[in-house]
């Protein structure tokens, strides 16, 4: 197992649109022409291409332009909240994506990312109630599955170190925390043994800063020759909200 994302840890895989499905209550009344929606899509991935080369600022100048000029298209506004995240301002991505899921509650991959920051709080239970809304959302959304176990084995590793930390001659418990820390420690990590109730050593969950193919809104609009695109992605013109 791979840390709390894979922990969260990669999320960090790489930066995939939305993939959304159409809805009434999701669709914007203003329609794309063939030139508008090439500017989006290669504006989209020119935000996409800052991201990775962690040029936040420049990034998030991009999807604000974008998100107020098409403010029912989600995938601006769930990038900006990654750009965000990534660059250490996690409460401002926080209230990024609640105010997304206020809009649109069945996207599971902003809960995913909600969960990310919660963890990395130490707020687990607040965490494990994102990932398992995201599985009901999405019941094929194994990143959510993952992230779930592994915070589960996170929360394990907690309560072992508590009954060290009461009870040092207990024979069982640590044999429970060692094997804990290494189902959460990444394979080419050393593996870390258990003589006291240290601090648990399973790495902090990274933030997540892709989408995952999954989600259910409106298609992210791309240009029709653009390289860059899922290919999940429908390739009708997306008059739906990101």
């Amino acid at each position: 197992m791979r840390p709390f994302a894979v922990l969260l840890t990669a999320m960090l895989a790489v930066v995939v649109p939305l993939a959304h499905a159409q809805s009434a209550a999701t669709t914007d009344s203003r329609e794309f022409t063939e030139a508008a929606r090439k500017v989006y899509a290669d504006s989209l991935k020119e935000a996409r291409g800052l991201l990775a080369e962690k040029k936040y600022s420049e990034a998030i100048t991009i999807l604000d332009r974008l998100s107020t000029e098409r403010p029912r298209e989600p995938q601006a506004r769930f990038l900006r909240g990654v750009a965000l995240s990534d660059s250490g301002k996690s409460t401002e991505a926080v209230l990024v994506f609640q105010a997304l899921l206020g809009e649109y509650p069945e996207l599971p991959e902003p809960r995913n990312n909600l969960a990310v920051l919660y963890a990395q709080k130490g707020e687990y239970e607040l965490a494990r109630d994102q990932l398992q809304a995201a599985i009901s959302a999405a019941p094929d959304y194994t990143i959510a599955y993952e992230n779930l176990g592994d915070l589960y084995a996170r929360l394990a590793a907690i309560q072992y170190e508590k009954v060290l930390a009461r009870d040092a001659r207990n024979r069982t418990a640590p044999v429970k925390l060692k094997l804990v820390r290494d189902a959460l420690t990444p394979p080419d990590a050393p593996a870390t043994p258990v003589a006291a109730p240290a601090p648990a050593t399973v790495p902090a969950p990274a933030p997540v800063t892709t989408a995952p193919v999954r989600a259910v809104t409106p298609p992210p609009v791309e240009a029709p020759a653009a390289p860059a695109v899922a290919s999940e992605s429908p390739a009708a013109p997306a008059t739906v909200p990101r």
